[in-house]
Order: C-alpha cells, then structure tokens, then sequence
C-alpha cells in the first residue's frame, strides 16, 4: 500500500515538509560517501529555510500541550492501557521540556557559523560547491567517514528537539483519525466535510493499481482525482475503479 499525506493548514504542511527533510538527513548522513554527506549537509541547509519562521516553536508547544490534556482525559477511561498512556504523556513532557529550553532561533550555532554560511551561499548555485570554489570544503570531505558523521551530526544536534517535537505530533495526528474503506469509484471522488475542521487526510491504495490521486481539500469539501502515468510520464485520467481507504485526522 501506498500512504498519500495531504495537509488542510500551513502549519500541518510546515511539518511534513520538515518531517519529510529529517527522514532524507537521516538516510544520508548514515552513508559513508562525501557525495552523500554532501546531501545530508545540504538538507540542514533547507531545513533552516523551511524552519525559520518565528512561531513555528510556539506553535509545536501548543501542539503538545494540547494532545497531553487530551491524553490526560483518557486517564479514567477504563479501556485505556495505563502504563502505555503513562508512557506518552512522559514522552510529550520530555520533548516539551528539550524544545523549551532551545535559546535562539532555529539553527542559530549554524548561522553563526562562517564556513558552515559560505558553503550554504554556494549550494544555492548550481555547481557552486566545486573544489575550486570551496577548497576548505573539499578537504574537509577528504576526511575520513567517521570524521564527517561526527561533524554533521554535531551541527544538527541543537535541532534534536524540534524534530523530537514534529515526529511525535505528526504520530500522534496520524494516529487519531478513523479510517474508511472506500467503495471501488471512477476516476474521481467526493465527500462533503460539513465545514468540521481537519488537519490532515491519509490516502492509502494499492501500489499494484498504478493509481496516482491528486488531492484538493477544505473545511467543506474533499476531491480526489485519480490519474495514472503513460510511457512519457504524462497523468491521463485512471481508466478503471479505485478503491481505496481514507482516514481524516485532527488533534
């Protein structure tokens, strides 16, 4: 099965963008290549433009403290396994506690690092990262793997809390909707949303369909159109019925 994510807020789209540039970082920086590394650091580099709004750590520490005094309404419900609620409500308030005590703005130890700026000014220009432009550079990705592993990891480290922050948001969103198995349809497909308020829909379907669903949303209504690709990679309209099943999630 193939998970489509699409978001109804900024805020919501922020984070999966984020999430989706933290999961990149992590497969990168894990390989050994300087080619690889290259891209690991580049990521950061993109993390700081996708981060850099100023309410973005505001809005995470409401995010939290919302989904803990949701969570602490379950506590007398009876179907509710203790000793696992127990265990997120300590997780939220150890990632509350990590993104409040971060000073400064996001990624501010690689702002004011010079040469960590100077390759970032050349990344942005195609090429602009050869030897001849940034000898210091390439030397340092002469560097033995452990050496850049330590080194990359120690520039993202004081963004640890915010992505401890977004993944356990984003896990718990994902995890309040319920889902729907919708009934085989043509081409496209609607749902009247009555103006109630969602963060974020998951679209799951067959990868073995070739289905590919182009998603429009708001507090009213949901569209989904389902497409395929031909030899050139062109969409065309899915020739054929698609089920599929959906979840509508909200904090």
């Amino acid at each position: 099965m193939i998970v489509y994510e699409y978001p109804f807020n900024e805020h919501i789209r922020t984070l999966l963008r984020l999430d989706d540039l933290h999961e990149r970082f992590i497969f990168f920086v894990q390989q050994e290549n300087p080619l690889q590394h290259h891209i690991a650091l580049s990521n950061i580099f993109e993390i700081l433009e996708v981060a850099g709004r100023a309410d973005l750590k505001s809005d995470l520490l409401q995010d939290l403290e919302r989904q803990r005094q949701t969570l602490l309404g379950f506590k007398s419900n009876p179907n509710v396994a203790p000793d696992m609620l127990d265990a997120i409500l300590l997780e939220l308030d150890r990632v509350s506690t990590s993104l409040m005590a971060t000073q400064g703005k996001t990624g501010q130890n690689i702002r004011e690092n010079e040469w960590l700026m100077s390759i970032r000014g050349r990344t942005i220009i195609p090429g602009g990262a050869c030897e001849f432009d940034l000898p210091s550079y390439y030397a340092w990705q002469q560097q033995p793997a452990e050496k850049r592993y330590t080194d990359i990891i120690d520039w993202f480290a004081p963004l640890a809390p915010l992505f401890d922050a977004i993944s356990i948001v984003l896990r718990l969103l994902r995890e309040t909707g319920s889902s729907a198995k919708i009934n085989p349809v043509n081409n496209s497909y609607q749902q009247m949303l009555q103006g109630k308020s969602y963060q974020m829909l998951r679209l799951m379907i067959d990868e073995q369909l070739a289905a590919i669903p182009e998603i429009s949303a708001n507090k009213y209504m949901l569209w989904v159109r389902f497409t395929s690709q031909g030899g050139d990679l062109k969409s065309k309209a899915y020739d054929g019925d698609v089920p599929f099943e959906l979840t509508l999630c909200n904090f």
